[in-house]
């Protein structure tokens, strides 16, 4: 009688119930049984080969990937996950409107990158503008890249489509200093150093609207950002900044201290808690109902900035700071960020500074005597 031969790969075995049973162990370290008995050894074997086949090739796919749905694992994606509550409520409506009701039906394992093709398509045909559709993206790329490289129930992320993750944005529009302080001018008086304090330090609306008298060092010319104020769906929110980076102290032009002042010392309360930039009725700013209470559209079209949003200002405070020479550290420091691409749309500012150096050259070469031939 000769000796059985042992299996290269997985193992077979015979049950009480005279059926046989298959396992192996898979690429991941786990010891899998095949979800069904068999009727003869030969059978069994055989749904190893095909599995051993596919792990070869590289098509193996932990089985649990095709009984989680994305809906079940999209939604525990966005509970567990750590978030900021206002970035929690974008995510948790980016899924529920645009990725849910499309795939959310679907095995993790049933999700291919042609599916994300058509699924996009889908999107845009439908009417969904490109910068959400982006977001859309890159939020199931987020939650899909937990499956791979967290939880091992996927081999590849499907959503890995070049370009699929950035849209074009018009570059926005910057507005001069005399623009600037115009629109200061055509806001009630108690907006008016808001205007100028967003276009010379460059911090974003939530920081703003955050600030305290503690923030403020006049002496020192400078503004400490430690908090942002949220608009959530039901209530206003102090929080950190947007990211750890947004934690920072910024230095003020002259120009933003002496508004400041002017400000501190008409339109806020004492104490070094209280908020320097509120509403008439000193409740905190909410920027929907600020734009409607300075009419923002009708007044920035008014000193020639139609179409202009108050987020624009940091643009602008951006954009000089560049033209002023700073480098792409210190723009990051400025504008509260911890990676180079935001800071580096600033530095085409620089180009106008480069011209104004060689103009100055230009002068100076007159100046010598020296002639071109």
């Amino acid at each position: 009688m000769g000796v059985k031969r042992r299996r290269r790969f997985g193992n077979v075995r015979k049950l009480p119930s005279a059926r046989w049973q298959a396992r192996y162990l898979g690429p991941d370290g786990v010891m899998r049984t095949a979800p069904q008995t068999f009727a003869t050894e030969r059978q069994a074997e055989k749904w190893l080969t095909v599995v051993e086949s596919e792990i070869l090739r590289g098509e193996w796919v932990p089985p649990e990937a095709g009984e989680i749905r994305l809906s079940d694992y999209g939604d525990r994606w966005i509970r567990e996950r750590r978030l900021a509550p206002r970035t929690r409520q974008l995510y948790e409506y980016l899924f529920a409107l645009h990725i849910g009701p499309h795939l959310g039906h679907l095995a993790l394992a049933a999700i291919k990158p042609a599916t994300i093709r058509t699924w996009r398509g889908n999107l845009l045909n439908g009417g969904t503008p490109e910068p959400q559709a982006v977001k859309a993206y890159c939020l199931l790329r987020a939650i899909l890249n937990t499956a791979v490289r967290e939880d091992e129930i996927l081999r590849q992320n499907p959503c890995r489509i070049k370009g699929y993750d950035r849209y074009h944005t018009p570059e926005r529009p910057t507005a001069t200093i005399a623009q600037v302080y115009a629109l200061a001018d055509a806001m009630p008086a108690r907006f008016s150093a808001l205007i100028i304090l967003a276009a010379l330090s460059g911090l974003r609306w939530g920081e703003l609207a955050a600030l305290r008298r503690c923030d403020v060092d006049l002496d020192a010319a400078t503004v400490r950002v430690p908090r942002k104020l949220a608009a959530l769906k039901d209530r206003l929110e102090f929080g950190p900044p947007k990211s750890a980076a947004g934690v920072r102290v910024v230095a003020l032009p002259e120009a933003a201290v002496e508004a400041l002042s002017e400000h501190l010392a008409e339109h806020v309360e004492d104490g070094n808690d209280a908020l320097i930039f509120t509403g008439a009725k000193g409740a905190m700013l909410r920027s929907g109902n600020f734009g409607r209470a300075v009419k923002w559209t009708k007044t920035a079209a008014s000193v020639g900035l139609a179409g202009f949003h108050f987020h624009d200002l940091r643009h602008t405070g951006n954009t000089l700071a560049a033209a002023s020479g700073a480098s792409t550290r210190e723009l990051m420091h400025r504008m509260g960020h911890a990676t180079m691409r935001a800071a580096l749309i600033y530095q085409h500012a620089t180009s106008e500074r480069d011209r104004e150096i060689a103009q100055a050259m230009d002068r100076r070469i007159a100046g010598s005597g020296r002639r071109r031939p």
